[in-house]
């Protein structure tokens, strides 16, 4: 089975308060600044925005934000940004007014947003910088040597890109992360006497490395390393195996991203964090068992390692990010934290040798696609803080044949178990409000099924191909039967239509072979096109003449 699936993308949306449009992330509750081409006058960014009936707090100005508003003149920055991108502010009124530079640079409420060439070729930082942004310095030729204050804990990727003459950064310990790219490109970075064994190395800051670097690499230097730029050994294929040091607290973002042929990488426990993407496509990674005090654990750390074999996760972990073991097909054993509170969409979909994982009792959130594709995984128990079970869920859990949901289940969602071909039978929850489109389908062993009587909605094709399904009794609170609903349930004998129902739409029981009975009542108001096509034991029944009956409803019946 394939799973097209799109887990990497953010839970994002596209929203606008007072003015400002923002892109906010539903799952960490923050917002960015977005695009906003039309901005102007004075603008004051708040530490927060309300959408709906959720608060963001605003941490970041976007790509490009503020691009070309000759007219923005002014605009105060919240505590709470912890990123600017330089080219948010390019083409501003903001930017074009000379009287905002001092000695070559450009400041906004203590961030240093860029700089030009009249900047002193030896440049310090002033202590009280709280940010410099996203490549502030940038292709800046005129500087040769910068010294960043304590007060600031991160570089941010291409900061000091394609500064020819840089040939000195003095980076101080309070640095706690540097972007990708940031140095690439500069004076410093050309020169080849700065290399050392395929690897570039600023005070104790492992910022990039080459196709020089051996296959298996301990680090090794006179002074320990203590930082992992971002994407430092990303595409290196001759790396095999990596000892990272006990000086090193965090595996950035995609820190070995797409490493071909990395096999082990052994993670000592002073680590408390693994950033996103951090061993994205590694398809010979088997070992990289992460530390028992780990903190944090970005999206997509293990997206692809197919042949990953175990993992046993930190106990401080709550959260596991969306595709965290995407496609982790070797997996067969993982051991989830005892406080986990949220899975995100398809942390474990396409770990197709997972027989069984138990969910802990904490957990209150399950992201869609979370185990789609978990091919061997036999049962599992919902815990009770779980109210939906979400789109495509377990959809190509071919062998699931138990699943045990909550008392207080509202929705069973779109495609939840769709393909669960062992599935023989399902408890449905009476609170449960809505079956969904697919939910069901496929499921060619379930044989029955007790539909509560709180279910408004039984959705389009939701149990289509059912095919050992025998009985079907519609609730009282089902008004309309959506179309293809029961189709292609070869073996269903016998339906009884509630009291209330009023409409069976398009071909909701075709070919439906097996159906001999129908309870019908008194409520009907229409029924669809094909609605009953092929059901050819069925005898076409007498209806009342204000019924509409569309074509080919009984084709095919007795």
């Amino acid at each position: 089975m394939t799973l097209l699936v799109a887990v990497l993308t953010v839970d994002a949306q596209d929203a606008q308060y007072q003015d400002i449009h923002y892109t906010v992330d539903e799952n960490h509750l923050t917002a960015e600044v977005a695009l906003n081409p039309k901005a102007g006058g004075e603008i004051l960014i708040p530490q927060t925005i309300v959408v709906g009936q959720h608060s963001y707090t605003v941490i970041a100005i976007g790509d490009k934000a503020f691009k070309g508003c000759k007219s923005l003149t002014n605009i105060v920055l919240p505590r709470t940004i912890q990123r600017v991108y330089r080219s948010a502010f390019d083409g501003t009124g903001i930017m074009l007014d000379k009287t905002n530079w001092v000695d070559g640079c450009l400041w906004i409420d203590s961030i240093l947003i860029a700089t030009d060439k009249t900047i002193k070729p030896r440049f310090i930082v002033p202590e009280g910088t709280r940010l410099i942004a996203a490549g502030a310095f940038q292709g800046n030729k005129a500087i040769q040597r910068v010294e960043l204050p304590t007060c600031i804990s991160r570089i941010d990727h291409e900061t000091f890109r394609d500064c020819k003459n840089l040939q000195k950064v003095v980076i101080p310990t309070t640095i706690t992360s540097i972007g990708e790219d940031a140095f690439t490109g500069c004076g410093i970075y050309l020169n080849e006497k700065k290399w050392k064994k395929g690897a570039f190395i600023i005070d104790d800051c492992l910022i990039a490395t080459n196709n020089d670097l051996p296959a298996k690499y301990i680090f090794k230097n006179k002074l320990p390393i203590r930082l992992i730029a971002e994407r430092a050994f990303a595409n290196r294929k001759n790396l095999k195996s990596v000892t990272i040091p006990e000086t090193v607290t965090a595996i950035p973002t995609a820190a070995f991203y797409q490493c071909e042929n990395l096999t082990d990488v052994i993670i000592p426990a002073s680590v408390r964090s693994v950033g996103n993407f951090a061993f994205y496509n590694c398809p010979l990674l088997k070992n990289a068992l992460l530390p028992r005090d780990l903190e944090s654990l970005g999206a997509g750390v293990f997206y692809g390692c197919v042949n990953l074999k175990e993992q046993i996760l930190s106990d401080k972990i709550e959260v596991l990010e969306r595709a965290l073991f995407f496609s982790c097909r070797g997996l067969k054993a993982i051991t989830l934290p005892a406080h986990l509170k949220r899975i995100d969409a398809g942390v474990f979909a396409g770990c197709s040798n997972i027989e069984s994982i138990e969910l802990p009792p904490t957990l209150n959130y399950l992201g869609e696609q979370a185990f789609a594709g978990c091919a061997t995984l036999r049962k599992i128990v919902i815990p009770a803080g779980i109210n939906a079970l979400p789109k495509q869920a377990f959809q190509g859990c071919t062998r699931l044949y138990r699943i045990d949901l909550p008392d207080g289940l509202y929705a069973i969602g779109d495609e939840a178990l769709d393909g669960c071909l062992a599935l023989e039978k399902i408890n449905i929850p009476i609170s449960t409000f809505r079956i969904g489109v697919r939910a069901f389908r496929n499921c060619q062993q379930l044989r029955g099924i007790a539909l509560v009587n709180h279910i408004h909605m039984i959705e389009e094709e939701a149990f289509i191909e059912c095919k050992m399904l025998e009985e079907v009794q519609l609730p009282a609170s089902v008004q309309r039967l959506q179309s293809g609903a029961f189709a292609h349930c070869i073996n269903l004998q016998k339906v009884t239509l509630n009291a209330s129902l009023k409409h069976i739409e398009d071909g909701a029981f075709y070919n439906c072979r097996s159906l001999r009975e129908v309870q019908w009542n008194d409520s009907l108001k229409t029924i669809g096109a094909e609605a009953f096509m092929d059901c050819k034991y069925l005898r076409t029944p007498v209806l009342a003449p204000a019924v509409e009956v569309g074509k080919n409803a009984f084709k095919n019946c007795r």
